[in-house]
């Protein structure tokens, strides 16, 4: 896609320029979580924004068709602003942005980013930017309502498995046709991808090779969709389950079968428990059968024990049942809440949380805004005249709106607190964010599989 960084604003951004005080040199501002549904958040993403759009110079020719959509939009060009960006910066912001590293859990109401100016004569570039930066809110708050889906599905593992060895892919990403774009997909399957790696959405493979180093991010397996198994006809459905298992199922493989087609508690106890029981214990592989329909906690917890009738258990060492041969994946209906009502339904039935995987897809990557955490970019300081001034908002309407004043970072005290401090006063021990990028330069440039083990640790401690 083809961007012209100028237009990547809104229109009303085009007149700010020259709406400041006279004298003004300089600009500070922030990001922030305001709120909204969590305490904290994970902090990802803004590695790719900065690489797919503040590392794209601006020419003359984004100059002229700028020009000539805002003159016939009715709003004023400051066109010698942007020839400066190009004649003086070689077509890139002249702007310094500081960062927490990716995949910290940061509380709400503390900077993540911080942008400010470096040419006292483009200022305002710093509020320009506000729409395309702020847009890091998406991938954050995938990625916090993956972690929190992370967080349940442990607490369960840790009470009924043996271990947390299945953790990783006990959430699959099945997102890209719910989100309204490809770039969607690749950043919200990305950002998913910090905390498991099981996922169907490829552009966030892509994503990750191109921005994070990660060869490969995520593994998926052969599955079966209604098509491939309804085109066999209602009769014949148990031979579409018996071609799954001949095509796919081999010593340790696995493979999900799609069983809701027609009625999935006939095919659960019928084609799979009775008719295909010795082929699938035979195959050597694990058969994960998925419902796809119906009150996901009522019908998951009805699958598991028709399974475990059919295909038998074995006892855990926490005392809790785990299939034999076979498992469940819900993909339908998942969301926070019920990923824990399952967890807890089948825990009180007496099976693991090992015996069960989910799928979430619009949930997951589409049903989230930015007022999910009450995301905000914010000017904090101004200078004028060569003086640094606070600049904030405080609404008496909404003094949950009430923004910081000055050029305020991240911190860490003594006993690792987060907290608010400004760069007049902090100390290089203390300060939580580093240079990431300088006036087109890329100053860190993170692998994936650190930021995963960062995110991993904050799991860990919670």
């Amino acid at each position: 896609m083809i961007i012209n960084p100028i237009l990547n604003s809104d229109s009303y951004k085009l007149s700010h320029w020259a709406q400041y005080p006279p004298g003004t040199q300089g600009m500070y501002s922030y990001v922030a979580a305001r709120g909204g549904t969590a305490s904290h958040v994970l902090f990802f993403g803004l590695q790719s924004l900065l690489k797919d759009y503040l590392s794209q110079r601006i020419t003359r020719e984004h100059i002229d068709e700028a020009e000539a959509v805002v003159a016939l939009h009715g709003l004023p060009f400051n066109r010698a602003g942007f020839e400066r960006i190009v004649q003086q910066h070689d077509g890139y912001w002249p702007v310094r942005i500081r960062a927490v590293a990716e995949g910290e859990l940061i509380p709400t109401g503390i900077p993540m980013i911080t942008i400010e100016s470096t040419d006292p004569e483009l200022f305002w570039v710093v509020s320009f930017l506000e729409t395309a930066l702020l847009r890091v809110w998406y991938p954050i708050s995938v990625a916090t309502r993956s972690f929190r889906a992370k967080e349940i599905i442990r607490r369960y593992l840790q009470q009924t498995a043996d271990d947390l060895s299945g953790l990783p892919f006990k959430l699959h990403d099945f997102g890209a046709r719910g989100v309204s774009s490809y770039e969607s997909s690749e950043i919200g399957g990305l950002a998913h991808l910090v905390n498991f790696q099981g996922s169907d959405t490829l552009a966030a493979l892509v994503a990750a090779r191109r921005h994070y180093h990660e060869p490969c991010a995520a593994f998926s397996i052969p599955a079966a969709e209604h098509s491939t198994i309804t085109a066999w006809g209602r009769a014949q459905e148990g031979e579409a389950f018996a071609n799954m298992l001949t095509r796919f199922a081999k010593p340790g493989a696995l493979l999900a079968v799609v069983s809701d087609s027609y009625d999935v508690f006939h095919a659960v106890s019928e084609l799979w428990g009775e008719r295909l029981r010795q082929q699938v214990i035979d195959s050597g592989a694990t058969v994960v059968i998925r419902p796809d329909s119906g009150e996901p906690v009522q019908v998951v917890a009805e699958v598991v024990e028709r399974l475990a009738a059919s295909f038998g258990t074995t006892v855990n060492s926490k005392g809790y049942r785990v299939l034999n041969h076979v498992r469940v994946i819900q993909g339908d209906g998942v969301n926070l809440a019920s990923i824990d009502a399952i967890l807890s339904r089948l825990a009180k039935l007496g099976y693991s949380a090992d015996n069960v995987a989910f799928g979430m897809g619009a949930e997951l990557l589409q049903k989230l805004d930015r007022d999910t955490h009450k995301m905000a970019l914010k000017c904090s300081a101004i200078c004028i005249n060569g003086e640094w001034r606070d600049v904030f908002k405080d609404p008496v309407t909404d003094p949950g709106k009430r923004s910081l004043g000055g050029r305020v970072v991240a911190a860490r005290d003594s006993r690792a607190a987060w907290g608010v401090n400004t760069l007049e006063r902090v100390s290089d021990i203390d300060l939580q964010m580093h240079v990431v990028w300088e006036n087109g330069r890329l100053l860190v440039d993170e692998t994936l599989a650190d930021i995963r083990a960062r995110a991993a640790l904050h799991l860990e401690e919670r």
